[in-house]
């Protein structure tokens, strides 16, 4: 009889351990990559802005790739744009695609031109089908130059696939090379 409760006990403890296994299994699976709950819908915001937009750089990070757009102008803040997936994003004022490298195309309007009051401008990427190195990057592409049009200027991200993504802008000072910048950090999986 102390034979069948010890084996009787023994199944308890490792049906119950199982379950505990299973429970933190499907619990880890459904945690989100790195924590990031961003999603993948539009993120826009309209302020009224009056900034030019100075330079536009990458990085590589842990859980996403990022990418920077260097504002310079009379403000601190900057906050006029639009950013969501799109099937192909046209270029700023012919309306021409922009096809991109990836498996989503991910369009980024802003309500600053890349040029002065003059019409000088104030950034001109020295390749405007690769605006930035993206070699060896997890997420990102490509990133093509659409083009600045009556006070707007659009640009083409080309992404491994339609993953969660975010974008914020961070404060700086009025005409100085630290000024707002706009960040948008797209996740290197779901």
């Amino acid at each position: 009889m102390n034979t069948i409760r010890i084996r009787l006990f023994v199944l308890a403890v490792t049906t119950a351990l199982a379950a505990i296994g299973v429970t933190a299994t499907a619990q880890a699976a459904s945690a989100p990559y790195c924590g990031i709950t961003w999603g993948s819908l539009p993120k826009a915001h309209a302020a009224t802005d009056t900034d030019m937009i100075n330079d536009v750089r990458a990085g590589r990070h842990t859980c996403y790739d990022r990418l920077v757009v260097d504002i310079g102008g009379q403000d601190t803040t900057f906050g006029s744009y639009d950013v969501r997936y799109v099937p192909v994003v046209l270029s700023e004022g012919q309306g021409s695609p922009l096809p991109v490298r990836g498996d989503a195309d991910l369009q980024i309007v802003l309500k600053a031109p890349a040029y002065d009051q003059n019409g000088n401008p104030t950034f001109a990427p020295a390749n405007r089908d690769e605006v930035v190195n993206l070699a060896g990057y997890s997420t990102f592409r490509q990133l093509r130059w659409g083009g600045s049009f009556e006070g707007y200027t659009t640009m083409a991200l080309g992404v491994r696939a339609q993953l969660p993504f975010r974008v914020f802008t961070l404060a700086g000072t009025p005409n100085s090379d630290d000024g707002p910048r706009l960040v948008i950090d797209v996740a290197h999986r779901w």
